[in-house]
């Protein structure tokens, strides 16, 4: 009696355990698996803006690049990924796998990868090209988005998508975000009078920028604005300068094709020198940066420090950071709210939150917002920008 007690007694455990471990796994299916259909997303006037982002990087910057795209992802944006021509194509398949492995992404399908990269050359036109590229590719595939933002693998958000949406909710999406002056100093002299070429335009090998002999009058025909590269840009004012009913832009193209460091004065050009831009203008690139006294070509790179700055600055996005440096991780861990490889969890992420579990594998509506403590310091950065806007004091000047 007492081996069969034994043996009972051990079947019942087994059966026992069988039925627990299918319960958990039931379980954490039904907190973990993707949501079979995504959401409907909706677009216009009455609902939330959505914003387009293009994300670039070189060589060894696809890990960087997930990161960036995992905190910045909401189902209602759209994205394009650019590895420059030196990385691998390895590096490229990584990156591309990864991306399709987040269950959101995989389900909306609004992230894209550059297979046929484009040839950068640093301080050279091929920039603007390349930039002009990305915002086709995202005007003709996605016809919902309402701002072009420009980021680089060594950037990151202060803020979430939620947060971001909730006050571009009150602002005109006519507005462009771009820092600019007219007033171009040493520039004018070692920027615009120089004559460059970009040979990344017509050479398949890495090469540099390269001077002319000669140099050229500062323009009279157009008045030359210079600012930050990094840019967010109405979808009208990037109709404008791609399909373009008006001269300007390509005019102002062929000019900047041979100016040194030319993103930092295209755009800034073309919308103050267009009657029907012009106004549209917030004299701001809304990013944190410190820089040198006198500044260098690049601001500082940012670390745990300057954390407190960071939260306090009001901006929607900080650069430049080395890669995984830790004042990144505080600020998914105190800010973003982000687990690791995970995105930034937002009003439409409907999945328990816990070890190992990913709250945005299961959605609910998309076109709802829950902004964050983040979200009122930012808004008080963007009235405060919009009040000098609205009075007119401090546009194309």
């Amino acid at each position: 009696m007492g081996a069969e007690k034994r043996w009972l007694f051990t079947l019942f455990a087994a059966a026992l355990f069988s039925v627990l471990l299918l319960l958990l796994l039931t379980s954490v299916s039904s907190f973990s698996s993707p949501k079979p259909f995504p959401s409907i997303v909706q677009h216009g006037a009455h609902y939330p803006p959505a914003f387009a982002y293009y994300i670039s990087g070189g060589r060894g910057d696809g890990d960087r690049i997930l990161r960036l795209l995992l905190s910045v992802y909401h189902p209602r944006n759209r994205y394009l990924l650019h590895l420059a021509v030196e990385a691998s194509d390895e590096e490229r398949r990584r990156l591309a796998a990864s991306v399709r492995a987040v269950p959101a992404i995989r389900a909306f399908g609004n992230v894209d990868l550059v297979g046929k990269p484009d040839r950068l050359t640093y301080m050279g036109s091929s920039n603007i090209a390349s930039t002009l590229h990305a915002a086709a590719i995202m005007l003709r595939m996605d016809g919902g988005w309402n701002w072009f933002i420009t980021l680089s693998a060594m950037d990151y958000p202060l803020l979430t998508q939620d947060d971001l949406s909730h006050v571009f909710s009150s602002v005109s999406r006519e507005a462009n975000f771009i820092d600019y002056t007219s007033d171009l100093g040493w520039k004018e002299a070692q920027r615009f009078q120089p004559i460059v070429v970009d040979p990344a335009l017509y050479l398949a090998r890495r090469s540099q920028i390269f001077h002319a002999t000669e140099k050229r009058k500062t323009p009279d025909a157009f008045k030359v604005f210079t600012g930050s590269p990094w840019m967010i840009l109405s979808r009208s004012f990037l109709e404008f300068c791609i399909l373009g009913w008006d001269n300007l832009p390509r005019i102002l193209l062929m000019y900047f094709t041979n100016v040194v460091l030319s993103q930092e004065g295209y755009f800034h050009s073309v919308v103050c020198n267009s009657p029907e831009f012009m106004n549209t203008t917030v004299n701001s690139d809304l990013r944190y940066m410190i820089w040198d006294n006198p500044p260098k070509m690049e601001p500082l790179f940012l670390n745990s420090s300057d954390f407190d700055q960071i939260v306090q600055s009001g901006a929607a996005f900080a650069r430049q950071f080395h890669k995984d440096d830790p004042v990144l991780n505080m600020v998914d861990a105190k800010i973003l709210k982000r687990g690791r490889y995970q995105a930034v969890p937002g009003a439409w992420c409907s999945g328990r939150r816990g070890w190992m579990m990913d709250p945005c594998s299961q959605w609910g509506d998309v076109n709802v917002l829950k902004p964050g403590p983040q979200a009122k310091k930012f808004e008080e950065s963007i009235t405060n920008l919009l009040d000098d806007w609205n009075s007119h004091t401090n546009q194309c000047k």
